[in-house]
């Protein structure tokens, strides 16, 4: 059995803590704590990591890390990707500026995603579908990157698992060499 680490961030109440959760086989580890950030209606919030483990068919294991969102923890951002096998950006197309958000976690993974293979995951598009899966390919390929971009719903299980997979589809094809 082999283990791989993943590493899920975005903005705080994305719902990085909940992807975990939908997927975990363990009951998550988390560090949250009440929320002091009236910008954000939320009750809590992240403050060091998320933490939770799912077992692939072949028996190897994915550690699953939640990043706090709050860019004032960005140093933790550097100590959680440090040797992971990928990185999920997730954005939520309902704030006021996810471009910008985008821009942001690019901007702070910039080191880890000139080797990391990375998938993008889009929640709330249905209700909020502006900016498009398309305005995010597009600005991705503004900077030169090139990365699947998915809508997904983070409360559901299936829809966290398709984004894993995606990005593990990712870690195959990339030049790291990495296989699974």
């Amino acid at each position: 059995m082999r283990e791989y680490k993943l590493v899920f961030t975005g903005p705080m109440g994305v719902g990085k803590t909940t992807a975990i959760a939908a997927i975990s086989e363990r009951a998550p580890i988390s560090t949250d704590v009440a929320n002091a950030d009236a910008s954000v209606a939320k009750a809590t919030t992240t403050v060091g990591l998320d933490f939770g483990e799912l077992t692939l068919d072949n028996g190897d294991r994915l550690r699953l890390y939640g990043t706090p969102g709050q860019s004032r923890f960005d140093f933790m951002w550097k100590i959680l990707v440090r040797d992971a096998l990928g990185l999920a950006i997730l954005l939520d197309n309902s704030r006021p500026a996810p471009l910008e958000d985008l821009a942001t976690y690019l901007d702070g993974f910039a080191d880890a995603l000139q080797d990391m293979p990375c998938a993008l995951g889009i929640s709330r598009s249905e209700s909020h579908p502006s900016p498009s899966l398309d305005d995010y390919a597009r600005a991705l390929h503004a900077r030169g990157l090139v990365m699947p971009v998915l809508a997904v719903d983070l409360r559901k299980g299936s829809d966290v698992i398709s984004l894993i997979e995606t990005l593990l589809m990712q870690i195959e094809v990339s030049d790291t060499g990495a296989t699974l």
